[in-house]
């Protein structure tokens, strides 16, 4: 695929996971994954206020795909990884 294949919210496959497109340059593409990710939270033990607690864990939830600007990183997609883009998950 190249730029010009995209536009804005447009889904698509890439190494084997979706994504959609959440802007579009003249040579590159910018994007979030829709697969599911880690979501990482942090909070002061009240046992010790000195230390904080981390929590990790998987979530689908689709509130973190709600933007711009999104809960989740965003992507680039050069001229090189977009030739192995593809409309179905097969490409």
């Amino acid at each position: 695929m190249t730029p010009k294949d995209f536009h804005i919210d447009l889904e698509f496959w890439c190494c084997g996971k979706r994504w959609r497109c959440t802007d579009v340059g003249s040579r590159v593409i910018v994007a979030i994954s829709l697969e599911a990710h880690e979501v990482v939270s942090s909070e002061r033990d009240p046992n010790d206020p000195t230390k904080r607690i981390e929590r990790r864990y998987m979530s689908s939830d689709p509130i973190w795909l709600d933007g711009p600007p999104y809960g989740i990183m965003e992507d680039v997609f050069d001229e090189d990884s977009l030739e192995i883009c593809s409309l179905t998950p097969d490409g």
